[in-house]
C-alpha cells in the first residue's frame, strides 16, 4: 500500500499533468548579505544570479526580472522551462538529492492556467540569525553570536498585476523583521516584564531634559502591562510598514510594480506568530482538529472599514463613488425612492430614500471572489499597489488598502504535537477550490501511508494539496473528480511540520 501511494504521488507529479538599491532610510534593509544570514548549521539556499530569485540562469537582465522561482527549488533551466508552462502545469517541489528545508518542511507549487504569463506567486523559507543593537541600559553591545536569537521564517507572497512586488517581498520581508528585533534581544530573553522605555544615547535627537514638562496624571493611575509576545507582533507589524514603505520609494524604478497578498510565519523562542495581509490563508491540523491562523482581507470582510474611511474622507471617492452600499446598481428612474441600504456603522439593512449621490458607484461591489474595491481590487490588505488607479481615472486606490498584518499566536509549547501536526499555509489558488475539511482529509490520507520517521512525508503531502485544487485537463479545462472546475490560478503551498523529526526542538 506505501509503494503504491508514492508511485502515485510522483506519477501525478512528474506527470504535470541584479540586488534591489540600496533603500534611502538606514533603517530599511537592503538585499540579504552573509553577515545578516543564518548561522551556518542552518539550512541554506543555493546561491543564485543577483536579482533572479533562480537558481536557472537567463539572457537577460529583463528576462531573470520578469520570471523567477523560489531558490530553494533548485531548478535548472529545463525545470524553469516547465514551471512556466500553462499547459502541461507539473508540480514544482524541492528535489530530494538537497538539503532540506527547515524543519522538513513541505512545498509544492504549480502556475496558473494562463490567468497571467507567469507564476506571480513567491515564496521564502529561511533560519534568520538576529544580534541584539545594544543593551537594556543603553551600551552598545560587544559582538557575540551567542547573546543573538534565531527565527524560523516561511513566507507566501501572492502578487497581482505584476510579480514584482511579491518578487521584492520575497526576498527583503524577512530581513526588515530582523531589523525590528535587533532592539528586543536582551529584552525576550529576560523574564522580567519589558521596560517601557528604552534609554537614548547621549546627545541624540529627543535625548533632551523633559523633567519640565507636566501633564494630566489622572488617567495614568496605572502601568498598562505589556507582553513580551506583544512585542514581537508589533515588530512584524512594524516590518510589513517598512516593507511596504520601501516599495513606495522603488516603485519608481520598476523594482516593485504591483502589488502582493503577504502570508508569513515566525517561530521564535516557543512560539508560532502568523501573520496575514491579504486572501491567503494558513490552518493547523492537530490530531484531526482544524484551527485556523488567519482570516482573508477582502472588500466583503473590511466592508465597514472601507465605508469608514470613505465617510471621514470623501476627496478620497471624488465625484465618482459613495461610500454606501446598496444590493445593486440603482438606476435613475428610481430616485425618491426607498431602497435598501448600509453604512459604516451597520451590520443589517434598513431603507432610505435614494438621492442623486447615490447614483454614484458604490465603493464596495460584489459579492464572494467577485467583491471589489472601486471596481478594481479585490484584497483589502497586502504590499504595494502604489501606482493602481481607478481605470480611467486618477483616483488612487492605495488610501484604501492596508499594508498591516493581522497576527495570530499559537503556543507549541502548550501541547504535546505527534509528527502527524502540520500548519498549512496557502495562497487562495489552493483555499478558492479546497475546503478545511478537505485539507484536513488530505492531511490524515497522505500523512497515513507515510512512516512517521520519512521527513519526504511533507512534501508529498503539499503535492497531494496542489493536485488535488489543480485537478487534471479534460475537455473543458481542469476539473476536479467531481467535474467541478479545479484551480487555474497560481497554487502555492507550505506544510510545516509541529512535531517529530526537525522539529522546533
Amino acid at each position: 500500500m506505501l509503494s503504491r501511494v508514492r508511485s502515485a504521488v510522483a506519477h501525478l507529479v512528474s506527470s504535470g499533468g541584479a540586488p534591489p538599491p540600496r533603500p534611502t532610510s538606514p533603517d530599511l534593509p537592503s538585499a540579504p548579505s552573509a553577515q545578516s544570514a543564518a548561522p551556518p548549521e542552518a539550512p541554506r539556499s543555493p546561491p543564485a544570479r543577483a536579482g533572479s530569485g533562480s537558481a536557472a540562469p537567463a539572457k537577460t537582465v529583463e528576462a531573470r526580472a520578469s520570471f523567477s522561482r523560489p531558490t530553494f527549488l533548485q531548478l535548472s533551466p529545463g525545470g524553469l522551462r516547465r514551471a512556466d508552462d500553462h499547459a502541461g502545469r507539473a508540480v514544482q517541489s524541492p528535489p530530494d538529492t538537497g538539503r532540506r528545508l527547515p524543519w522538513s518542511t513541505g512545498y509544492a507549487e504549480v502556475i496558473n492556467a494562463g490567468k497571467s504569463r507567469h507564476n506571480e506567486d513567491q515564496a521564502c523559507c529561511e533560519v534568520v540569525y538576529v544580534e541584539g543593537r545594544r543593551s537594556v541600559s543603553g551600551a552598545p553591545r560587544e559582538p557575540s553570536r551567542g547573546q543573538g536569537l534565531c527565527f524560523y521564517y516561511w513566507g507566501l507572497f501572492d502578487g497581482h498585476a505584476g510579480g514584482g512586488a511579491a518578487e521584492m517581498a520575497s526576498k527583503l520581508l524577512h530581513r526588515h523583521i530582523q531589523e525590528q528585533l535587533k532592539d528586543l534581544v536582551e529584552i525576550l530573553q529576560d523574564a522580567s516584564p519589558p521596560p517601557l522605555c528604552l534609554p537614548s544615547t547621549p546627545g541624540a535627537p529627543g535625548s533632551s531634559d523633559s523633567s519640565h514638562l507636566v501633564g494630566p496624571q489622572s488617567c495614568w493611575s496605572s502601568q498598562k502591562e505589556v507582553t513580551h509576545e506583544s512585542l514581537v507582533v508589533g515588530a512584524i507589524e512594524n516590518a510589513f510598514q517598512f516593507m511596504d514603505e520601501q516599495m513606495a520609494q522603488e516603485r519608481r524604478g520598476h523594482q516593485a510594480e504591483g502589488g502582493c497578498c503577504a502570508l508569513v510565519v515566525v517561530y521564535l523562542l516557543g512560539k508560532v506568530y502568523v501573520a496575514n495581509a491579504g486572501d491567503s490563508r494558513a490552518i493547523i491540523v492537530r490530531n484531526g482538529e482544524i484551527i485556523p491562523m488567519s482570516q482573508e482581507f477582502t472588500p466583503e470582510t473590511e466592508r465597514q472599514r472601507l465605508q469608514l474611511l470613505g465617510f471621514l474622507k470623501p476627496e478620497l471617492l471624488g465625484s465618482e463613488f459613495t461610500h454606501l452600499e446598496f444590493p445593486r446598481r440603482i438606476q435613475p428612474k428610481e430616485l425618491g425612492q426607498r431602497m435598501l441600504y448600509r453604512d459604516q456603522n451597520m451590520t443589517g439593512w434598513a431603507y432610505k430614500k435614494i438621492e442623486l449621490e447615490d447614483l454614484r458607484f458604490p465603493l464596495v461591489c460584489g459579492e464572494g471572489k467577485k467583491a471589489r474595491v472601486m471596481a478594481t481590487i479585490g484584497v483589502t490588505r497586502g504590499l504595494g499597489d502604489h501606482n493602481l488607479k481607478v481605470c480611467s481615472s486618477t483616483l488612487p486606490i492605495k488610501p484604501f488598502l492596508s499594508c498591516f498584518p493581522e497576527v495570530r499566536v499559537y503556543d507549541l509549547t502548550q501541547y504535546e504535537h505527534c509528527p502527524d501536526d502540520v500548519l498549512v499555509l496557502g495562497t487562495d489558488g489552493l483555499w478558492d477550490v479546497t475546503s478545511d475539511c478537505e485539507v484536513a482529509a488530505t492531511v490524515d490520507r497522505v500523512l497515513s501511508a507515510y512512516e512517521p520517521n520519512d521527513p519526504s512525508r511533507y512534501t508529498a503531502l503539499a503535492q497531494a494539496l496542489v493536485l488535488g485544487a489543480r485537478g487534471t485537463p479534460r475537455d473543458r479545462g481542469w476539473r476536479l473528480p467531481n467535474n467541478k472546475l479545479g484551480s487555474g490560478d497560481d497554487i502555492s503551498v507550505f506544510v510545516i511540520p509541529l512535531g517529530g523529526p526537525g522539529s522546533y526542538s
